[in-house]
């Protein structure tokens, strides 16, 4: 399994093994769900809540989301939390190997 800063920053796959942005991962990898949101990196943020496997952090950035696009976050259901996986494409992936750029 990856570890969550290669995760959090995977932007693609190359085989059997995850292509990470370096950059990003070192400028943002120790940053917290709530703090990648804070910084309005969402994609970044739900990979966080994904790896974490906590249905908080996945609310937390779902209600983000939802405030940017001028909806109400009490309005926001679970159908709309897991439609940010697709939004995103983020989705656990069993991979153990990672390459950097």
């Amino acid at each position: 399994m990856l570890s969550r800063e290669d995760f959090v920053f995977t932007i693609g796959y190359d085989g059997p093994a995850a292509v990470v942005d370096r950059q990003a991962k070192r400028k943002y990898g120790k940053l917290s769900t709530g703090e990648l949101v804070e910084k309005g990196l969402f994609r970044a943020a739900y990979s966080s809540a994904v790896y974490s496997k906590d249905p908080q952090e996945q609310r937390l950035v779902a209600e983000a989301h939802a405030k940017l696009k001028g909806l109400s976050p009490a309005d926001v259901s679970q159908a709309d939390i897991s439609a940010l996986g697709r939004l995103f494409g983020v989705f656990l992936v069993d991979v153990k190997r990672s390459i950097s750029i």
